[in-house]
């Protein structure tokens, strides 16, 4: 049973400094198996900078989501603030007429 072993890659060399063609290797950081290069400068940026992407994203999702409901809001006010006895749709609050 052989064990690969893999390593990262960083600028077409491996961050443990080891060398060979049968060596397996990758750049993304979740598939690093070795020690060596997982206490590298450069793994520990790499992941560092893949965990900050991932949370700017979901903070991105977040912010998309928030402003897809901001319309009812606005279109709620826009109702309540009508003169007269206006109807609005069941379940909204401060319904001045049914």
């Amino acid at each position: 049973m052989v064990i690969h072993v893999t390593h990262f890659m960083v600028a077409g060399h491996l961050a443990c400094g080891r060398h060979g063609d049968t060596l397996v290797s990758t750049t993304d950081v979740a598939r690093v198996k070795c020690r060596n290069c997982r206490g590298t400068e450069a793994f520990r940026e790499a992941r560092r900078l893949e965990r900050n992407a991932v949370r700017r994203a979901a903070r991105q999702a977040a912010k998309a989501a928030h402003a897809a409901y901001h319309w009812r809001a606005a279109w709620l006010q826009k109702l309540i603030d009508m003169p007269g006895l206006q109807r609005l749709p069941r379940g909204f609050k401060g319904q001045p007429y049914v």
